[in-house]
């Protein structure tokens, strides 16, 4: 099957094209309805249109296509030209006679013909490095890719710990307030109300870090974006869960065995290792030096005409042709080496995935119910003086590590997730 590829100037368009939209878009959000707030699909859009690392690696395939014209370029022809015995020294002798009769000129030209098909192996060489290029570029997108959705969980993921600091936080006051009261009247003892004060700390403490948190996970991101992309109000939208992803791991396998461009790369490693081979093979064939000279000596004109080959007798490039067939062997250990690594992170990640997805139906199957039922219960019970503090406030930390652990749980769920899209090499998963 035939593929069509957008030149590069028409891809520069469409995606010059495609970041002012985007950025109009946004631009138009944050005028009707406040800062800016991007989606995971916007993320990776912007990441892959306005990242530096990524937009100076894609250079060198411009660089690479460069080298393709200077490879498949024709040798130059050689023009020289000559005058002897001009009188420089005896004025009086400059006279056409003398110039005629005394002097002699050469003009001429060469040509050097390649044989061996050089020029033609040389510029497959270049396509075939070109190739690998574009396929390296791709697997830098594809990391790139994965960063960024690493980067978007983990904002997620602090403003939900922010959320749940928040609500704490809230909570836990009213629980102080009611103990002043309480205190006031006498109904508990001043070391009691003590200790619940200063445990607001903690919540205080655990509210202050989780916006360090979410503002430095905002920053990171931003800047894996291409800082420009998007302003400093911007914030990240989308629902923070995770659902269980289908799929058996052969197929995960298979597909990216077809989409992965490290591997692909790799292949098209050994195509260019064969091409070098052929390349080297071409080099050793003699080229064909034509020339033709005109001279005029002592009033004679004559033409020559010369023709000049190395004798191939000690130097045929041996060694680059044995070189060549041992990179030959060696970019195909390379192939084989990129296939189990391909294998081996489809199997990693799908069986993180599979970890992530007992532990969240763990959370789900009634843990977190329990951990809220707890807490209401003990503090119900403690307002009534039925329980001791120390029980509240053991029940009040085990309500929260349960609620956070659970948040983790969901980010890690969708990070395996996106380890798998990266393993596999694309975002659609089979």
């Amino acid at each position: 099957m035939k593929h069509k590829f957008m030149s590069f100037p028409a891809r520069k368009a469409c995606s010059f094209v495609l970041g002012w939209a985007t950025i109009a878009m946004l631009s138009a959000t944050a005028l009707g309805q406040g800062p800016i707030k991007i989606t995971l699909d916007d993320a990776i859009r912007l990441a892959l249109e306005h990242n530096h690392n990524l937009l100076a690696a894609r250079t060198t395939i411009q660089q690479s296509e460069a080298q393709e014209i200077t490879a498949n370029l024709k040798p130059n022809p050689v023009f020289f030209t000559d005058w002897e015995y001009l009188p420089f020294f005896t004025p009086d002798s400059w006279n056409t006679t003398y110039i005629h009769d005394s002097t002699e000129a050469d003009a001429g030209l060469s040509y050097l013909f390649e044989r061996g098909r050089k020029r033609e192996r040389r510029y497959q060489a270049a396509k075939d490095v070109t190739a690998v290029t574009r396929s390296l570029v791709a697997d830098n997108e594809r990391t790139l890719t994965f960063q960024v959705a690493t980067l978007f969980i983990n904002v997620q993921l602090a403003e939900s710990t922010l959320d749940l600091a928040r609500e704490d936080l809230k909570s836990y006051q009213k629980t102080v307030d009611l103990s002043d009261l309480r205190y006031k009247k006498g109904a508990i003892s001043e070391d009691d109300y003590l200790k619940i004060d200063l445990q607001l700390l903690q919540f205080q403490n655990d509210e202050a870090q989780a916006e360090l948190a979410t503002v430095q996970a905002l920053s990171d991101l931003r800047n894996m974006l291409g800082y420009e992309s998007v302003p400093a109000t911007y914030d990240v939208a989308g629902v923070f869960d995770y659902s269980p992803v289908q799929g058996k791991l052969e197929d995960f396998q298979g597909k990216a065995l077809q989409t992965r461009p490290d591997y692909r790369a790799a292949q098209q490693g050994v195509t260019g290792a064969n091409s070098q081979y052929l390349l080297a093979k071409a080099n050793g064939k003699q080229d064909v030096t034509v020339q033709a000279n005109y001279s005029h000596v002592n009033a004679i004109n004559a033409a020559s005409f010369y023709v000049s080959v190395p004798l191939a007798i000690h130097n045929r490039n041996q060694g680059e042709i044995a070189r060549t067939q041992f990179a030959i062997a060696q970019s195909q250990q390379q192939e084989q080496a990129a296939n189990n690594q391909v294998l081996t992170d489809v199997r990693d990640a799908y069986e993180g995935l599979q970890t992530s997805d007992r532990i969240l139906q763990l959370y789900r199957s009634g843990y977190l119910e329990r951990a809220k039922k707890d807490r209401d219960i003990s503090e119900y019970a403690y307002q009534r003086g039925a329980v001791s503090l120390l029980d509240f406030l053991d029940a009040e930390r085990s309500y929260r590590a349960t609620q956070l652990g659970y948040r983790q749980a969901i980010a890690s769920g969708l990070l395996a997730e996106e380890q798998l899209r990266e393993a596999v090499g694309t975002r659609s998963l089979p």
